[in-house]
């Protein structure tokens, strides 16, 4: 049979590509992803051709991470379907840019929601259905800028990556006497193949970003866009980060790895996160928590 999987934020870029690949790979994978009889219509409709034309076992379904009501609901449709989950990834995500004291408070609030919030409104509808089972996977897509190089006018998304991180890191803990796997994949910076500039949320507050336009920070937004660009080699494709997933999703269970780079740019997260990963195993074998490193297989329990 079949694994089933619920990737959050499938309309686009690495959720999209993800969604598209784990299909082809043999999964059955519900692309959850908002408004999908507005403008996401055509996603659907795309994803939904494709399926047909190759035979991919591909579902589109409405889910919006910021909506509790969405969230069980869509959890609740996927488990009616196909009567049960075996990977979560949580994908979904939205970046801001712009001097980091021109977004309000709301913005932040906001941004943190969608980024952070949102994974526990969907681990709370999915993780009694995988502890149930007493096996899963629960895949988190980070960034590289948790514990990599981070270029300014990135602070609210960076901020909240690194939150998302923290939390990922901590539930994988939490999870692992259950029988269910983490793994966190780590990008690093693509900017073919995703909307996230295309996207990425504004200051509110247009006063405070002209004070640094017109100050000794004019043409800086620009200057960071373009040097950031420079470093990504031309090969660098957001499509690698989706054959990372379909990899870490195929491997066997208690052979899945931790943590996963993708990062064409080598930005030093590796290095950083070898460190802070270290640190924290470390911890726990001190006060006699090891066991919590390696999840527990269950035979029929």
């Amino acid at each position: 049979m079949s694994q089933v999987v619920l990737i959050t934020g499938a309309s686009s870029g690495f959720g999209r590509l993800s969604a598209e690949a784990l299909a082809k790979a043999g999964y059955t994978v519900y692309a959850s992803m908002r408004d999908t009889h507005g403008r996401n219509a055509s996603v659907v409709e795309a994803m939904s051709s494709q399926a047909r034309q190759a035979h991919l076992d591909l579902r589109p379904i409405e889910m919006d991470v910021s909506s509790d009501t969405s969230v069980d609901e869509a959890v609740a449709k996927v488990i009616a379907d196909a009567g049960r989950i075996d990977v979560l990834i949580h994908n979904a995500g939205h970046m801001a840019y712009g001097p980091a004291e021109a977004f309000t408070p709301e913005q932040y609030a906001q941004l943190y929601d969608v980024n952070v919030v949102s994974t526990q409104r969907v681990n709370r509808a999915v993780l009694p259905h995988l502890r149930k089972q007493r096996q899963g996977l629960v895949v988190w897509v980070s960034s590289s800028s948790v514990a990599g190089g981070t270029p300014p006018y990135l602070a609210p998304y960076f901020g909240a990556k690194a939150a998302m991180d923290a939390i990922a890191v901590l539930y994988a803990r939490e999870l692992s006497r259950w029988g269910i796997e983490t793994s966190i994949i780590v990008p690093g910076a693509f900017t073919r193949g995703t909307n996230h500039f295309a996207h990425a949320a504004l200051p509110a507050d247009q006063t405070r970003a002209d004070e640094y336009e017109s100050g000794p920070y004019a043409g800086f937004g620009k200057q960071v866009q373009e040097a950031f660009a420079a470093i990504v080699p031309p090969e660098a494709d957001a499509g690698l980060v989706a054959d990372a997933i379909v990899k870490v999703v195929d491997a066997p269970f208690g052979k899945r790895p931790f943590r996963v780079h993708v990062d064409p740019t080598e930005d030093g997260a590796n290095v950083g996160f070898t460190v802070l990963d270290r640190l924290r195993a470390e911890m726990l074998h001190r006060v006699g928590l090891s066991e919590l490193l390696t999840p527990r297989v269950h035979n029929g329990a």
